[in-house]
């Protein structure tokens, strides 16, 4: 059975929220306002380690965990897909 992307998409908006977790926060909303604000931002690999995330289980590469730091540094409620626009890859 094929699982469309919309689909998909749904679903994994409703686990992350349901997870509990620092990355609970993780929206499809988060995802459109970076798109918005210009970044590219394809899908959940953008902050994520996993393609989709799993409760519990998920790990955050660079990105995210920069979102997260910002989160905490702003005393924001939750993260802004629109505040990536600000983030420095970092050089190695």
């Amino acid at each position: 059975m094929k699982t469309s992307l919309t689909g998909l998409v749904a679903l994994m908006a409703v686990s992350l929220v349901a997870g509990g977790s620092r990355t609970a926060n993780a929206t499809v909303d988060m995802q459109k306002k970076a798109k918005a604000a210009g970044v590219e931002a394809p899908n959940c690999l953008t902050c994520h380690g996993e393609k989709l995330p799993k409760k519990g289980a998920s790990t955050m590469n660079d990105k995210g965990k920069w979102l997260l730091a910002e989160k905490e540094k702003r005393k924001a409620k939750e993260a802004d897909g629109a505040w990536l626009k600000e983030y420095v890859e970092p050089k190695k």
